[in-house]
């Protein structure tokens, strides 16, 4: 069993990330550690014939800085965004871009190869390639009423 951190919001944030368009669906959130944020990449899910796909959008993050883990039916995507070193001679106006550490979780249908999960990185997009299944058949069996 593992401990998973508990947020009393997170049901409010599931509902407004629903609602919301999807400019809006991840504001970063700020963590008690250090007064680091914490974001968290936005991901498409989409499926074939054969697979499913997750594409998570990490611009600016080295593959060597990214973790995917199968465990109990959840795929995790995890890793962490590292903040350029400022240049002195630059000075800057605005920042948009979010850095720190970052989760994503999925849960897994019945029907996938866990073992044969597959990933890639390429132009800042990580796609996940999780391959199917033959769903087991099962025969309908006579239950005695006693």
């Amino acid at each position: 069993m593992s401990l998973v951190r508990w947020d009393p919001f997170a049901d409010m944030d599931t509902f407004f990330n629903r609602m919301m368009p999807a400019s809006f669906a991840r504001w970063p959130q700020f963590t008690s550690d250090n007064g680091k944020t914490e974001w968290a990449p936005s991901a498409d899910i989409s499926e074939t014939d054969h697979e499913f796909v997750i594409r998570a959008s990490l611009p600016a993050v080295k593959k060597e800085d990214v973790n995917v883990t199968v465990d109990g039916g959840l795929i995790t995507i995890k890793g962490e965004r590292k903040q350029q070193k400022e240049d002195k001679n630059e000075k800057y106006h605005r920042v948009e871009s979010f850095y720190g550490s970052f989760e994503r979780s999925f849960s897994l249908p019945e029907n996938v190869n866990s073992d044969a999960i597959r990933c890639e990185s390429k132009d800042g997009i990580l796609t996940v390639h999780i391959p199917k299944t033959e769903p087991q058949k099962s025969k309908p069996k006579q239950i005695s009423v006693q």
